[in-house]
């Protein structure tokens, strides 16, 4: 077998060398619980109908209901989303969230699209999948190329199905509709607490550190704007179709609002003199923390010994391979990984389901200190176990949520309990 998902279930299994773990744990984890495939067959502008391959993957549910991210992107395949799901079911562990894995997917270019045919397209999606998904079931959020606007037609498309307004089947919907204050910059913002509460341990500090970010989305710029408001240097940019560079410094509020009236970074104005570049060439540029926020699969085996950063923070799901792993290892560069550093979108959006199951909403204050909250222990329990047992940190964070899924799969009962 390879592919994504092979390439994910390799971290299982360097954590499972560094743990106790009963074969019954294993063996529940070794392929998902279920996956789902249909066709959206979508009613096109210009009368015509056309059909969208689409996929739900719910990993595990030992923990709790599954949670998981939709992603509209051409690329979206099965392989992808049950990759994308094994890595939910150890991020929801690593944040002791009450939740096991889930992903979902649509191969579509969105941008082929127009708005009315992206709200058809969702409102299909959940009617192809409505006995998969639910709020005690499986509760779907944003992902790549999927915003607050789709999530709240796809709550509203269910709540229609069911008879009744159902908030709590999707999270990441606007705030007038039964979101959470705080989920915007949910995932860019518990990065960023992270590498603040370890940055000590990981050798950065607010005047001394050159950040590059690969991919500016909504992770992206949330992260680099909170960086940049405590001083950081950012000194590199890059969305899907440019990167800019600036050793001197460029302003990530600024490029954003570049960004948003030209569409695209390129042209952004910065410190000093800018230079362009491709993403794979921003990726191997001089800084000291390297940030990717873009897709899976960008640090690979062929590049990361080419990679100059000393520190990587991910903020994508899935952005290094385990080949660029050893070799980044051997280099002596420090991965916090994707579980771990980009965890806080998933947490913000169980506070989001907590608030909608109690019909009871919480300041952004509240939300950004129990973000904190919930983070700030798993991210020093994965420092310890990094210290403790000699390991790199994207094992050690695999090593935490294993034990919690053990644990819960022990509940029930496993071999040692019914032989002895």
């Amino acid at each position: 077998m390879s592919g994504l998902f092979a390439e994910a279930r390799k971290r299982l299994k360097a954590a499972a060398k560094h743990l106790e773990v009963d074969p019954d744990v294993l063996e529940k984890l070794k392929y998902p619980k279920e996956t789902l495939a249909a066709s959206l067959m979508v009613r096109m502008d210009d009368g015509s109908r056309r059909s969208f391959k689409a996929w739900r993957c719910r990993y595990d549910d030992t923990r709790g209901p599954t949670k998981g991210g939709i992603r509209y992107h051409p690329q979206v395949n099965i392989d992808e989303v049950m990759a994308l799901a094994f890595w939910m079911t150890f991020k929801c562990a690593v944040a002791n969230l009450p939740f096991g894995g889930a992903k979902g997917g649509v191969s579509v270019n969105p941008r082929q699209l127009s708005k009315a045919e992206i709200e058809r397209l969702s409102r299909a999606y959940v009617q192809a999948f409505a006995s998969f998904i639910g709020p005690d079931r499986d509760i779907p959020a944003p992902d790549v190329y999927t915003n607050q606007m789709i999530m709240g037609w796809m709550a509203n498309e269910y709540g229609a199905m069911v008879g009744h307004p159902t908030p709590a089947v999707i999270t990441g919907k606007p705030l007038v509709l039964g979101g959470s204050l705080g989920r915007e910059d949910a995932t860019g913002r518990g990065g960023y607490y992270v590498l603040r509460l370890l940055e000590k341990e990981l050798g950065v500090s607010p005047e001394k550190t050159r950040v590059v970010l690969q991919g500016f989305g909504n992770v992206g710029y949330h992260c680099a704007r909170l960086l940049h408001e405590a001083g950081f240097r950012i000194i590199g940019l890059s969305d899907s179709t440019s990167a800019i560079y600036d050793s001197d410094g460029i302003d990530p509020v600024a490029a954003m609002e570049h960004k948003r009236k030209t569409g695209a970074l390129a042209g952004a104005s910065t410190n000093g003199k800018t230079v362009e570049m491709s993403n794979a060439e921003l990726l191997e540029s001089e800084c000291d923390l390297l940030i990717p926020a873009a897709l899976e699969n960008q640090i690979t085996g062929e590049n990361a010994d080419n990679i100059k950063a000393p520190l990587i923070l991910e903020l994508a799901n899935g952005p290094t391979t385990p080949d660029a792993d050893a070799i980044l290892d051997r280099k002596g560069v420090t991965v916090v990984p994707d579980i771990l550093a980009n965890a806080g979108g998933v947490t913000v959006s169980y506070f989001e389901w907590v608030q909608n199951k109690s019909g009871y909403y919480w300041t952004l204050e509240e939300v950004q200190s129990r973000l904190r909250q919930f983070l700030e222990p798993e991210a020093t329990r994965v420092w310890q176990l990094k210290q403790d047992k000699g390991i790199d940190m994207r094992t050690a964070a695999y090593v935490h949520g294993l034990d919690r899924i053990a644990q819960a799969v022990a509940a029930h009962g496993t071999k040692a309990y019914f032989s002895s």
